[in-house]
């Protein structure tokens, strides 16, 4: 099971290499722009902590890794 999970993953990242850092550049922005909204609870939450800045960097880098191994 666990397998074919990788396996389509894989195959799917092979055609489209790019969507991982992609993705990793709408996260850093979207925390961009949680900065600007009003310190609502969750969103204020999310803000203070960078959360979604740190996921897209880690998501970034993980992209360009996996871009270099297909």
């Amino acid at each position: 099971m666990l397998a074919r999970v990788v396996k389509a993953v894989s195959d799917f990242l092979a055609r489209m290499p790019g969507l991982l850092v992609v993705i990793g550049i709408g996260l850093i922005l979207l925390n961009f722009l949680l900065q600007l909204l009003p310190p609502w609870p969750v969103v204020g939450w999310m803000a203070a902590t960078n959360l979604w800045l740190h996921v897209g960097v880690i998501l970034g880098l993980l992209g360009l890794a996996v871009v270099r191994v297909l």
